[in-house]
């Protein structure tokens, strides 16, 4: 019999076999497919990571931490750097929810930023195209964390630590009472004190709860060759950006980490999807769009799409995380429903699931994420924006 069993080793639960592993827990870790394979959310070379926080204050300190814990694993596992800091540079309208969210943190908690105004932008970034009525809230400790670096850093740290990591193996049931739990995989039955569900795009089946609305959507990421030439996009000149854009949805991307390609992406582009047959090809009509925003915004990134990526955000209605005790059973955490912004956090996920699972509790402030708040997550007026 196990402590605990880890169900999904993605960002979120290799993180938690990591750091229960490292605390002498007897740990197995379950995953359907390869390690750091790309069938899930956590690949694509890069993620952003910010401090000033737009979605809501409260992320401010679990932020904090996981740069902590980023550095942390960096130098426990010797795989090179996994958290780059660029600074963040996001365009829009003050009055925008991503601008103003930003500005609130920032003053909430006293983190260093900057207002530019569109002239200011352009010259500093001379190839970038705001509208007069945009502001630049520039965040200077936002940068990008190597998603795939992360994910094997964790897998293999929990593996040096003595957990046990299964793969190909899929969970087709689990069950809980008062005393363990039950994993019913594909090969054989697991026991254990304590199961984290850490299932992804699967959660919405993983989690049997019905309280809880999860959807996975589709989403692309492109790695476009600037028209312009790549200098201007170079890492240690540009920062990671996120630019406003009409109706609700924003383009982001980050610098050139290859020297020859950026990478840029939509954040609410794509539909509802089942994970199991989603579609992973890219159309010709996507790769069109991202060419033309990108005509508009900052011309000299105009170019080829060198290739492009399918993932899978999992949205909640109101987009803030589903973290803490299952509502039916308290043998069981989830962490599920990051929503397209979630990866930054999943070191001190991993360390809240940890918590969890040994004691119920974590000193950690996550009550925005309780998945008791079922009212909440039924109903999809009022989402921030995210990433």
């Amino acid at each position: 019999m196990y402590d605990v069993i880890v169900f999904g080793l993605g960002g979120m639960g290799s993180a938690a076999a990591y750091h229960l592993a490292r605390r002498g827990r007897r740990v197995l870790g379950l995953e359907q497919f390869d390690p750091v394979h790309d069938r899930g959310s956590s690949h694509g070379e890069t993620r952003m990571i910010r401090e000033c926080y737009s979605e809501h204050p409260s992320y401010v300190p679990l932020v904090q931490r996981a740069y902590e814990n980023w550095r942390q694993l960096e130098r426990d596992s010797g795989l090179g750097p996994i958290l780059t800091i660029t600074g963040g540079l996001y365009v829009g309208p003050p009055e925008s929810a991503f601008v103003a969210g930003a500005r609130r943190s920032a003053t909430e908690h006293g983190l260093r930023h900057e207002i530019l105004d569109a002239e200011e932008i352009r010259s500093r970034y001379p190839e970038l195209r705001p509208d007069p009525v945009d502001v630049g809230f520039f965040d200077y400790s936002a940068g990008f964390l190597r998603c795939e670096t992360a994910v094997k850093a964790h897998l293999d740290g929990a593996a040096r630590y003595g957990a046990e990591l299964r793969f190909r193996e899929r969970i087709l049931a689990w069950s809980a009472d008062d005393k363990s739990v039950r994993v019913h995989t594909e090969k054989v039955r697991y026991e254990a004190g304590h199961l984290i569900v850490a299932a992804g795009a699967w959660g919405p089946t993983a989690a049997q709860v019905a309280s809880i609305s999860l959807r996975p959507e589709r989403r692309v990421m492109y790695w476009v060759q600037p028209g312009g030439g790549i200098d201007p996009f170079r890492l240690g000149r540009f920062p990671c950006f996120r630019w406003v854009l009409e109706g609700n949805d924003f383009l982001y991307g980050f610098p050139s980490i290859d020297g020859a390609t950026v990478k840029v992406a939509f954040m609410h582009a794509g539909g509802t999807c089942d994970p199991d047959t989603v579609d992973r090809s890219v159309r010709p009509e996507e790769m069109e769009r991202i060419r033309t925003v990108l005509r508009r915004v900052m011309p000299a990134m105009d170019g080829p799409v060198a290739r492009a990526k399918t993932c899978m955000y999992t949205l909640t209605p109101d987009q803030q995380f589903v973290i803490g005790l299952h509502p039916e059973y308290s043998r069981v955490t989830l962490t599920l429903g990051f929503s397209g912004h979630g990866f930054k956090f999943a070191s001190v996920v991993g360390e809240i699931a940890a918590d969890l699972a040994e004691h119920g509790t974590t000193r950690h402030p996550i009550a925005l994420f309780d998945p008791r708040r079922s009212a909440g997550l039924n109903r999809s007026a009022g989402a921030p924006e995210s990433a």
